[in-house]
């Protein structure tokens, strides 16, 4: 199977070892990986601000790029959720874009949905994880059930990480609750940002949490920020990173 490895801007920028992680995991499984060099930023900093003119070129150069895959990959549920809902605003009818959405896929939900997790290698990852929800994750992309919806319980990025032997998955009071990044809302509105996401770690703080985790590295940032300078004993991995046998540091990756 051809994947091409969609890594957003900031991931390429901050995060290139959950680049490398993804494509690991990707290898793992018998993909064909391509990193199209031509790619850029999907454009939603720029939906996000209401710049949506700004947003239109970005998106018809991510459509060029990746049309020509038979699966896009990504380690980052908002990028994803993007694409998948938002360029239909930016596009309208193109039907090259209709047909490649449905093709870009959250790293969790391709590895359940494509793959099947039973191809996952297995690895020893003795720890207890706290799993970290993201808002784009489970009310767009639908990885998971939101508390708010009356369906049967399930979580994708918890089945892929349930191939690791000795996890101990953390229960946390309020497990589907924004962190409070945003995007350019933790810059517009930082003191609400930065007390939505001290109230996520203070909830893996009491669940005894020693690392946290997400599918969405930009959620992951935002904590690991706050972990960081208040020196809280958890360490931050994205599931990718788990997924490949990456090793957890307390404070941060």
């Amino acid at each position: 199977m051809r994947v091409g490895l969609f890594v957003p801007c900031y991931v390429d920028q901050l995060y290139p070892d959950v680049a490398l992680a993804t494509l690991e995991v990707l290898e793992s499984v018998g993909c064909e990986v391509v990193y199209p060099e031509a790619q850029t930023c999907c454009g939603q900093p720029m939906a996000n601000t209401g710049c949506f003119s700004d947003a239109v070129p970005l998106a018809r150069r991510f459509v060029a790029t990746f049309s020509g895959f038979e699966y896009v990959v990504a380690p980052s549920g908002s990028c994803v959720a993007m694409v998948r809902s938002h360029y239909a605003e930016l596009l309208h009818d193109d039907p090259s874009y209709k047909s490649l959405a449905p093709r870009v896929l959250d790293l969790s939900e391709f590895l359940v949905d494509v793959i099947g997790v039973e191809k996952l290698p297995v690895r020893p990852f003795a720890y207890r994880v706290g799993l970290h929800q993201s808002c784009h994750g489970l009310r767009e992309l639908r990885i998971g059930r939101s508390s708010e919806r009356m369906l049967e319980n399930f979580n994708k990025t918890r089945r892929v990480l349930e191939r690791m032997t000795g996890i101990e998955f953390t229960e946390l009071s309020r497990p589907d609750e924004c962190c409070g990044f945003g995007g350019t809302f933790a810059v517009a509105e930082e003191a609400i940002s930065c007390a939505m996401g001290n109230d996520r770690v203070a909830d893996h703080e009491q669940a005894q949490s020693q690392v946290l985790t997400a599918g969405d590295m930009s959620c992951l940032m935002h904590l690991e920020g706050l972990i960081r300078r208040q020196k809280k004993p958890i360490a931050v991995l994205h599931v990718a990173q788990i997924l490949a046998g990456r090793t957890p540091v307390s404070g941060g990756v």
